[in-house]
């Protein structure tokens, strides 16, 4: 059988979610930016992604706004110190993320990043 219909047949029989992740895979592809889990401790990176969920965690020192950011391939974390909230960051959201990577409660992090958010192509930098 060619490779075209069984595509087709796959995407057909696949779950949203799994073909939620290969759409999102196909876009770290295409804008060349490391799939996370790629990263590692200590590198800095550019990732790209989908937020699914977002916290903001009050704390008696500092609060913290974090958010989890999926690519398809695995997810990592992004925390900002001091805030309550970040403009823009929401679930569903698509953004470009830089930063240097770093754990969170033994999870994959980014500290204070560098991010622009994407909205139907465009990049706004924010």
């Amino acid at each position: 059988m060619p490779a075209r219909p069984l595509s087709r047949l796959r995407r057909l029989t696949a779950d949203v979610h799994a073909l939620d992740a290969d759409e999102l895979r196909g876009d770290v592809r295409r804008q060349e930016a490391t799939p996370i889990n790629e990263a590692r401790r200590g590198a800095r990176v550019t990732v790209t992604g989908r937020i699914r969920s977002v916290v903001y965690t009050p704390r008696e020192t500092v609060p913290t706004f974090s958010a989890e950011l999926f690519d398809g391939s695995a997810a990592i974390d992004l925390v900002w110190v001091g805030r309550r909230r970040v403009p823009g960051v929401e679930p569903g959201r698509s953004v470009f993320v830089h930063g240097r990577v770093g754990v969170h409660e033994d999870r994959l992090a980014i500290y204070n990043p560098r991010y622009e958010l994407r909205d139907a192509g465009d990049l706004a930098r924010r």
